[in-house]
């Protein structure tokens, strides 16, 4: 068979605008959504990158943002129990001589449920294990940020949202996290 270089090279050209295109629409994409529960939905911001979970207690976990390897935030979304005043305390606990009169405490009401944020700064102490309740060895990692959300939801309990790293990429990402919150759609 002889083609000729034309040919060829239009074949190849077609090719490539094909695969440019597809990515272009795939970068475009309308980021899932996230179910919290059986009543409410989450979606995440466009810089989160949804990443296997670390825990099985973890029902979604985020790379943020997803266009960096270092320097990270971790995101995680689990349902649990336990109460958000008993919560709130273990959350600010887990930074290093933290107290609460240093977090930043707020409530809000969206679709139906009441949110209920900590923002708090520090020294973190990371469990390098599977979670709260079976700790690895502990490092703990300076100029941290936590923003943290409590949805308190009418027939699926507590979900949390909890989003960790580096103090300037929490900073960074804190809109896109409120902004995930504050628009909470009803199933």
């Amino acid at each position: 068979m002889n083609i000729s270089k034309f040919a060829r090279g239009s074949f190849a050209c077609s090719i490539l605008t094909l695969v440019i295109a597809t990515t272009s629409v795939q970068a475009e994409a309308p980021a899932e959504k996230v179910a919290l529960g059986t009543s409410l939905s989450m979606t995440p911001p466009a810089e989160w990158e949804s990443v296997p979970p670390k825990s099985g207690m973890v029902q979604s976990e985020f790379r943020a943002p997803k266009d960096k390897k270092e320097d990270t935030a971790r995101v995680t979304v689990m349902s649990a129990s336990g109460g958000i005043d008993a919560n709130i305390d273990r959350w600010i606990g887990q930074f290093d001589g933290a107290k609460k009169e240093e977090a930043k405490i707020e409530k809000m009401d969206v679709a139906g449920a009441t949110v209920h944020m900590v923002d708090i700064a520090g020294t973190f102490k990371d469990s390098m294990g599977g979670g709260p309740f079976a700790p690895g060895p502990m490092k703990k990692r300076e100029n941290y940020r936590m923003i943290g959300a409590i949805v308190e939801t009418k027939n699926d309990g507590l979900i949390f949202i909890k989003m960790t790293g580096p103090k300037t990429t929490v900073e960074a990402l804190a809109d896109g996290f409120k902004k995930s919150l504050t628009n909470l759609e009803k199933k």
